[in-house]
């Protein structure tokens, strides 16, 4: 199997001392997590690296044999201005410092400088490169309006422009070792899109799945980090966490709103340090996972609120992606329909039947407060009776019915549907308006508006022939 390397671009080290091309290898590996790369002693041989290898980021000596650190900083700002530079010299000069940072330098350290602080500057250029490259991709796929992955989306069924949106955002950020947070109401697919963003990462690991909601703190750490055996009472034998089954792919962790404050630190530690430590052991262990979180709270509100640490907040905020309910992208709903009543025939053993032509119209001025999953629940239950060539819409008006009374008696708010500005319209001039709006949104079928104002089809019809004279 091979081996993920971070990050996605390659990291080019240039020093004409081994000895010190082989420690700081080995520290950013050990410190850092960062394996991607390169070692250069001859800076003869820089620029002809850089035009072959996929470099992002360099990090330069200044004083070298045969091409200066200086002359090798001005090529590279020059032909790839894409590729950040860190000069890492054995002068401690303020000049030099200044003047390098002139010519386009990213950072400037001095070797005898403690090494967790060139790792430190090392990891955050890596982490403004990501970001840098992200934007460049994200307005490439904007202005052409492209995907180029389009098959990690197939079992994601829309034709929303919203969703388009996301998953040209997920194409850009999938490649990075940085965590997205996925955002959404209950039922509108956060796990086919944590999938789809593992699928364009393109990780050799699998995808590890977590529902984190209920867990105690205790709970929370056996299940990510494992424990050693004796660890606690009834740990007999050793357990791999799922940080660790999910090694070289993704750990998903699903309502991550439900968090405790103390299971809270303990993954804004595991984020911040890349390591963590199985319960009864003093030996850290390196995570070799990327993170995707998901939720249908609201985080900014909870960290206002003082119910979700403000540090961990902003951690996981640095790739979000928002899914749009489906009362929001209502043309996806005959393809939806279309889909469940496929998988509904297949799982069931009946034939896929046809449907009235005001199914679809009475869906559409439903809300689905459950989403997609609860148009999935409405199709199986009707496929579940159906005996028919059509389908019946029994079931679909018995929930909507249901529903509606539902929310009907825990709606007690006051809408501002006038202006404080102008006149009230008459009674009659409402009743009118109302008739003419459910007719429009019913697409001219009496029986769907008649539901929708509350009233008897007769009755509607008895007032659309009064208007009509």
């Amino acid at each position: 199997m091979t081996k993920n390397l971070y990050p996605s671009f390659g990291l080019l080290l240039v020093d004409d001392e081994p000895s010190f091309l082989r420690s700081l290898s080995i520290a950013l590996e050990r410190s850092g997590g960062i394996t991607h790369i390169h070692r250069c002693q001859d800076s003869r041989e820089v620029m002809e690296t850089l035009a072959r290898e996929n470099i992002g980021l360099v990090t330069l000596d200044l004083t070298m044999p045969h091409v200066s650190g200086e002359r090798l900083l001005t090529q590279i700002v020059e032909e790839h201005p894409d590729i950040g530079v860190i000069v890492i010299s054995g002068l401690n000069q303020v000049e030099t410092a200044v003047n390098c940072i002139k010519l386009g330098a990213f950072d400037y350290f001095v070797k005898t400088d403690e090494e967790s602080r060139l790792i430190e500057g090392i990891k955050r250029a890596i982490h403004l490169q990501e970001l840098k490259r992200e934007n460049q991709e994200l307005r490439k796929r904007f202005l052409n309006d492209t995907l180029e992955h389009p098959e990690a989306f197939a079992h994601i069924t829309t034709g929303d422009k919203g969703m388009r949106s996301v998953f040209q955002y997920l194409e850009s950020v999938a490649p990075t070792s940085q965590p997205i947070l996925i955002t959404g109401e209950s039922g509108v697919g956060k796990e086919l899109i944590a999938r789809a963003a593992h699928t364009l990462s393109e990780r050799q690991g699998p995808l590890v799945c977590v529902n984190v909601a209920g867990l105690d703190d205790n709970v929370f750490a056996d299940t990510l980090f494992g424990h050693q055996r004796g660890a606690f009472t009834g740990a007999d034998q050793a357990r791999a966490g799922m940080i660790e089954q999910a090694a070289d792919g993704t750990l998903f962790l699903d309502e991550i709103g439900d968090l405790s404050m103390s299971s809270q630190v303990k993954l804004l530690r595991l984020l911040q340090e890349s390591e963590y430590y199985p319960l009864g052991s003093d030996r850290p262990k390196r995570m070799q996972a990327r993170v995707i979180v998901a939720t249908h709270q609201d985080l900014s509100e909870k960290q206002l609120a003082g119910e979700f640490r403000k540090d961990l907040y902003y951690r996981l905020r640095t790739h979000q992606v928002h899914i749009p309910p489906l009362r929001h992208r209502k043309q996806d709903i005959p393809l939806l329909l279309e889909h469940f009543l496929e998988e509904a025939a297949e799982e069931l053993g009946k034939n896929k039947p046809t449907y009235p032509q005001e199914l679809p119209v009475l869906l559409a001025n439903y809300d689905f407060p459950g989403n997609v999953r609860e148009l999935s629940a409405m199709v199986f239950d009707a496929m579940s009776v159906h005996k028919s060539r059509t389908l019946s819409m029994d079931v679909f008006k018995r929930t909507i019915h249901q529903t509606s009374l539902d929310t009907e008696t825990h709606f007690a708010a006051r809408q501002d549907v006038f202006s404080v500005d102008a006149s009230l319209p008459t009674l009659h001039e409402v009743a009118d308006l109302l008739v003419q709006e459910a007719m429009q949104r019913a697409e001219g079928n009496q029986s769907i508006a008649s539901r929708l104002l509350g009233i008897s089809q007769p009755a509607l019809s008895k007032r659309l022939k009064k208007m009509r004279g």
